[in-house]
Parts: C-alpha cells; sequence; structure tokens
C-alpha cells in the first residue's frame, strides 16, 4: 500500500508541477524570512531541502550557503525546479535528488541544515521521515519544518481536513502545535521556538495547484461556501457572488536542532 500511495504522489506531483514552479504563494512570504532569521545561514552551511517543490526554498537560501541538495520524491517536479532555478541565473550550488523523505539516501551527518516546507502532510509517516532528519543532520545541525497548522477546534479541524482531501487525495494529516512537540520529541531532536503564520490563499491558484477540473473546483466552492460560521471566520473565507475568493489558514515553523556532541 505504500508503495501504491508513493505513485499516487508522484502522479500527483508530476501532472502539476508547473503550476506549483508558477504559484506565487510559494515564492516568498513572511515563512522563508522567518527561516533564515532562525537558521543564520553561513558560507560553511550544507543544506538539504526536503520535498523541494518547486525549488522555492532552495532559490531563496542559495545564496546564504555553501551548498544546497534540493531533493523530492517527484522526477517531473525536480525537473521544472532545477528549470526554475536556472531561469533566474546566477545560481550554480544547487544540485537535485530524488529522494523519499522517509528513507534519504544520503549518509549520516551530511548536512548542517534541513528544510521542510509545506510538504509533511503528504508524508505517509512523519515520525519516520523526522527520524530520517535526524539521521542526515550533522551533530548541532540546525532545521526548520513549515507545514500547515491543525486547528485546535475539532469542527474547524474537521473541515480542514476534509477540504484538504478534497482539493488533493495525497493529503495525509495535518498536526496540532502539540503534536508536533512531542514527535520532536520522540525523534531525539531539540526544539528551539515555533511561529504560528497566517498566510493568505487566492482560491483560484491555489485549486490550480492541485491540478482539480472545473467540477471539483465547483465541489470545493461550495464546501467552503455552505461551512458553518464559525469556520467562515475562523479561515477568514472572502466571498463575491457565490465564489470563494480567497481564505487564510495558519502555517506552523518548527525551528529545532540536533543536539551537540558531547564534550569529554
Amino acid at each position: 500500500m505504500d508503495r501504491k500511495f508513493k505513485n499516487r504522489i508522484r502522479e500527483q506531483f508530476g501532472r502539476t508541477a508547473t503550476a506549483f514552479v508558477e504559484a506565487t504563494h510559494f515564492t516568498g512570504g513572511q515563512d522563508l524570512e522567518e527561516a533564515a532569521r532562525l537558521l543564520q545561514p553561513t558560507q560553511d552551511d550544507n543544506m538539504l531541502d526536503v520535498a523541494c517543490g518547486g525549488g522555492h526554498m532552495a532559490l531563496f537560501f542559495s545564496p546564504m550557503v555553501r551548498q544546497v541538495v534540493a531533493s523530492d520524491l517527484t522526477m517531473q517536479m525536480l525537473k521544472k525546479a532545477q528549470e526554475h532555478i536556472a531561469e533566474e541565473g546566477l545560481v550554480d550550488n544547487v544540485i537535485f535528488r530524488e529522494a523519499d523523505a522517509e528513507d534519504l539516501p544520503f549518509p549520516a551527518g551530511s548536512f548542517t541544515l534541513l528544510t521542510c516546507r509545506i510538504a509533511s502532510h503528504h508524508f505517509a509517516d512523519v515520525p519516520r521521515a523526522l527520524s530520517e532528519f535526524h539521521r542526515v543532520l550533522r551533530r548541532g545541525g540546525r532545521m526548520v519544518i513549515i507545514d500547515t497548522l491543525l486547528p485546535e477546534d475539532p469542527e474547524i479541524a474537521d473541515f480542514f481536513q476534509t477540504m484538504e482531501q478534497l482539493r488533493n487525495p495525497t493529503h495525509v494529516k495535518a498536526f496540532s502545535e502539540e503534536q508536533w512537540r512531542q514527535m520532536i520529541e520522540d525523534a531525539e531532536l531539540i526544539l528551539q521556538e515555533t511561529r504560528i503564520i497566517p498566510k493568505v490563499h487566492d482560491f483560484q491558484e491555489w485549486v490550480k495547484t492541485a491540478g482539480l477540473n472545473r467540477a471539483k473546483i465547483q465541489e470545493l466552492n461550495k464546501f467552503f461556501m455552505e461551512a458553518s460560521p464559525k469556520v467562515h471566520d475562523f479561515f477568514k473565507i472572502e466571498s463575491f457572488a457565490g465564489e470563494v475568493e480567497t481564505f487564510t489558514d495558519q502555517k506552523l515553523l518548527i525551528y529545532a536542532s540536533r543536539k551537540e556532541k558531547e564534550k569529554k
């Protein structure tokens, strides 16, 4: 079943790779700036960007570090990311590797920095991925994970999970901040800081990155419009003439590190 699911991910993101590269909500944002502030990258750092998608995180950090390895499960996504970064010019320190986040093909201690942005909710086994992140990080290495935050309210959380699966069937699960804290601890990583960052989404661009047809878009629009007032308030859903225009969710930024080697 795991292999079938991974193939579904490859099919889904291979089909939508161009839309991911072009999506404006990936190209910048407060989350990237905050990640850089916390990680404090230097020219001595060797960075791994897990599930790199369109390559936006790798491109953002490339001038700040010695090298970035941009990895993704989907080869077509990697090709589009490589094209995107090449088109930007003046970037010669990003290399691309096909890799499963839950079984990274890198030796232990290969990287001083690791990032993973808006991808973990597609992982079949997040604890296993975190174990791999711990393994490939050098002692004292720093890590930032950014992902959509699961709301605490059960009604809103249920709406969110259903909405994400309607949009993209490869969505597995989002997690609350407390769940992330526990998983980080279980992976023997040291949690340094967390940040909650609101993110405004243009509805039409958001559905475009999932490659939805007109019928599916209408179904998702109806699901939004018929949600309770509590859900509308939480996600700040803005609409016109029965069509959703924008909504706002929350991203959780997790800054953690691997324990330094103990001095004798």
